[in-house]
């Protein structure tokens, strides 16, 4: 970390820069999320634990076709199959959870016994959530994150100050706008780890923007009136730079190792997890450090500016 020891990065003068980087990642998002929606199929791809329904993770003895394993549930001609990891596991969803007082898994394993025998195959897992318990479960995701910013404003307001906390909540928003748009257009699950996986994103995002805060208050109480702030913002963000890198490194580093070692299960909650460290850590230093400036610019106390600083200094050496 010795690189980042007494780094002297401008970083807020590339402030414009990251403003349309951000600006053009938000809006493919947002523009994916409005097209599915358009075509019907949601804006996000929900899965069982919102929209109701059965998924079964299946593992034959020996490999089979994807259309062996249809013509086998041909009497569920809603049920979507897909590989699961190796070329002998699927996942089967279907959007029902019982027929005529029968569970849908039970159907399912009634229908592959018939076709392939009892010992061909063995269920992984069984998921079944009913329609009510899926859209209250869906309603209780919204305000949990919801319900994060609010306080995470409260908590920034009184320790902090007002704009520090609209700061971090513009950061905040900005992360979960890009990783929904990635959802969005990937049409990764969304379930409950997946919100999971989210509240973890805005808790490590806040987490990472309250420490350049924390550094950017004691800086301000040793030469507010006399650096000019952008210049303050420049210096608090370098002076951190060094945890950070090893922090998101370290976090980044683990989430990999899960994403490639960790099976099919946990893989898209690592991958949601390691977009939300490098997104994090972006808005940390180009998000959430300008929005502070453009809040105290428009209702702060005036600050010297870079030029206005240098004038005296002419004036010294005349």
């Amino acid at each position: 970390m010795q690189f980042f020891q007494d780094a002297d990065y401008k970083f807020i003068e590339h402030r414009r820069k990251a403003y349309t980087v951000s600006a053009i990642v938000v809006g493919v998002g947002i523009l994916a999320m409005l097209l599915f929606a358009a075509t019907g199929r949601g804006w996000v791809n929900y899965g069982v634990d919102f929209t109701g329904g059965t998924i079964m993770q299946v593992e034959f003895a020996q490999p089979i076709q994807v259309g062996e394993l249809r013509a086998a549930l041909g009497e569920l001609p809603t049920a979507e199959i897909t590989q699961f990891g190796a070329a002998n596991e699927f996942l089967v969803r279907v959007p029902d959870f019982a027929e005529a007082e029968i569970t849908v898994s039970e159907v399912m394993m009634g229908m592959l016994d018939e076709s392939f025998g009892p010992a061909a195959y063995e269920v992984a897992r069984v998921e079944a959530v009913g329609p009510t318990i899926g859209a209250e479960l869906q309603q209780r995701a919204l305000i949990a994150i919801l319900l994060s910013f609010v306080l995470t404003l409260v908590y920034l307001a009184f320790r902090f100050e007002w704009r520090f906390g609209v700061a971090a909540v513009i950061a905040a928003m900005h992360d979960i706008l890009i990783t929904l748009g990635f959802l969005a257009l990937f049409r990764i699950e969304v379930s409950l780890p997946t919100v999971a996986a989210v509240l973890t994103i805005i808790g490590y995002s806040l987490n990472d923007t309250i420490v350049v805060f924390d550094r950017i208050r004691e800086n301000l109480k040793k030469g507010a009136r006399r650096v000019p702030y952008i210049d303050i913002l420049n210096r608090s963000i370098n002076d951190v730079l060094p945890r950070t890198v090893m922090t998101s490194g370290t976090t980044f580093v683990v989430l990999l190792s899960l994403f490639v070692l960790g099976g099919a299960i946990i893989r898209d909650f690592a991958m949601i997890l390691m977009l939300g460290v490098l997104i994090g850590t972006y808005s940390s230093i180009f998000v959430a450090a300008p929005a502070l400036l453009e809040i105290e610019e428009r209702t702060g106390e005036k600050h010297p500016t870079p030029k206005a600083r240098a004038k005296p200094a002419k004036a010294a050496q005349a």
